[in-house]
């Protein structure tokens, strides 16, 4: 028995387009990139010679990313933010939540999302940071569930998943 995945489900894919929006404006990336934001508190060091690597100088794209937040918001009913990052903030970098109710397909959306913002952007590489073992192993076997349903969808793109371990940090790169 193979399961079936319904991969046009509205509330699905306007959660999809909320996170992708948010970049609209942005060129698409060639290649390997570096997603950084400046000044950042606690920015990790680059491994651009072992590895692809994630960063790409967004701060003169923020004004613009403000903009695709505060027309997201207004077309979700949310309140709009007057900035992307709070002064108190520890992070020092957006932080953006998407918010779902149980059983609508979470990690579906989130996967997808993923896959999206690779297309669509050029991103390479995602980390899931998830709160349980539980919650990784359900995570991990959506990843194996959904692999050839979201190969179709994504002309069969290729892509590689690992639960993180620090002692095989060759594998982050």
């Amino acid at each position: 028995m193979k399961l079936q995945f319904d991969s046009e489900l509205d509330y699905q894919l306007e959660a999809i387009k909320a996170v992708t929006d948010l970049f609209e404006g942005l060129p698409r990336r060639q290649g390997s990139f570096d997603l950084v934001f400046p000044g950042s508190k606690g920015q990790l060091p680059l491994l651009n010679s072992k590895g692809t690597v994630n960063t790409l100088d967004l701060s003169m794209f923020q004004p613009r990313m403000l903009k695709n937040l505060h027309t997201i918001q207004e077309r979700n009913v949310i309140p709009v933010s007057s900035r992307l990052v709070e002064p108190d903030d520890e992070y020092g970098f957006p932080n953006f939540s998407v918010e779902m109710e149980t059983g609508t397909g979470k990690t579906y959306v989130y996967l997808r999302t993923l896959l999206e913002l690779h297309e669509m952007y050029g991103f390479k590489k995602f980390i899931i940071v998830v709160p349980s073992v539980a919650i990784r192993e359900g995570v991990t076997t959506s990843i194996r569930l959904m692999r050839d349903h979201f190969k179709g969808l994504y002309n069969n793109v290729a892509f590689d998943d690992f639960v993180y371990s620090s002692k095989e940090l060759s594998k982050v790169r």
